[in-house]
């Protein structure tokens, strides 16, 4: 498990990158950075705007909006929402080249989850890169090398890249 500090890192990083609009689905595993986004505090030094969704698709569907209207959207779900928003993905935001980065718990990437968990992890990599989406994993111990490297992957929206993260963020 992942430090509080970790979260805080992930989101300065991803602020430094010019990123300043969040959606998502809440998951443990991403919770610090929820717990954060969900601070007045920290998204006014930040100068993010977060929007909590009720569904995946919902959100992807945002962060398209808050692209279209200037904004540089992330998008946080769990690895099984993808699967559920992954149409929204290749209609919409691939298409028109509104891609915001996603930030993505990857539950069961080692087969010790809950079943309905493991059954994605062991294919998340495999479906991500059939649906033509970069992936890095996050380190911990070096949460900017990865933000780093997705943020100048995503750019502007023209490539759809995510985070994946196997531990509490």
């Amino acid at each position: 498990q992942a430090s509080p500090d970790v979260a805080l890192a992930v989101l300065r990083r991803l602020s430094a990158h010019g990123f300043d609009f969040a959606t998502g689905v809440p998951c443990s595993l991403l919770g610090g950075l929820f717990r954060y986004l969900e601070s007045p505090a920290v998204t006014d030094e930040l100068g993010f705007e977060y929007v909590c969704a009720p569904r995946e698709d919902t959100a992807v569907g945002i962060a398209a909006g808050a692209r279209l209207g200037g904004r540089k959207p992330v998008v946080l779900m769990q690895n099984s929402g993808f699967g559920y928003s992954l149409n929204s993905f290749t209609s919409l935001t691939q298409i028109y080249w509104l891609n915001p980065l996603v930030i993505m718990s990857w539950r069961g990437f080692d087969g010790t989850d809950a079943v309905e968990h493991d059954s994605i992890g062991r294919q998340l990599t495999a479906i991500l890169d059939a649906a033509c989406f970069g992936h890095v994993v996050l380190d911990p111990a070096d949460p900017a090398k990865a933000i780093d490297e997705a943020a100048d992957r995503c750019g502007d929206g023209n490539q759809p890249v995510a985070v994946l993260i196997t531990s509490g963020v």
